[in-house]
């Protein structure tokens, strides 16, 4: 299988998770289950929510994980300060990333938007150097986007 149709696979799963439920937080520990489930070679897969200026640790799957993040710091902080995409090939090289499992080596973290605004980031780690590459961003942007049509309903 090419990695393109896993994602497609992915995106068609996650659709049949999410399409009728539209409670966020049951979405969100579905999506980072299933995604903790398939990916290969993660270690950490969940979402922190953007709540007063800081995000907060929400439904993951690995170990325990920082609870409290302020926007701009490390891997996910960059990402909703940013409003963009952050794949790291190298965490140990990402100035000011916030190590909380020392066995991670590379990350991808998402933003998530509700009406066009950062609520929240999907963060997904991995013990693998460069694990993520350029079809695994779009793959995973694409599963984040039909996350956001739920949170729009």
């Amino acid at each position: 299988m090419t990695k393109e149709s896993f994602y497609q696979e992915l995106h068609a799963q996650v659709q049949a998770i999410i399409g009728d439920e539209t409670d966020t937080i049951a979405n969100m520990a579905n999506i980072s289950a299933l995604l903790f489930e398939r990916l290969e070679g993660v270690n950490w897969v969940g979402f922190y929510r953007l709540v007063d200026e800081q995000l907060i640790l929400g439904p993951f799957q690995g170990k325990v994980a920082c609870i409290r993040i302020p926007l701009g710091k490390g891997v996910c902080g960059t990402a909703a300060a940013k409003d963009e995409t952050q794949r790291i090939a190298d965490v140990h090289a990402f100035e000011g990333h916030i190590a909380c499992d020392a066995a991670s080596n590379a990350e991808i973290v998402i933003p998530v938007h509700q009406n066009g605004k950062v609520v929240a980031v999907l963060d997904i780690d991995s013990v693998v150097f460069e694990r993520f590459d350029e079809t695994d961003q779009q793959g995973l942007e694409a599963i984040v986007a039909l996350f956001e049509q739920q949170l729009s309903k």
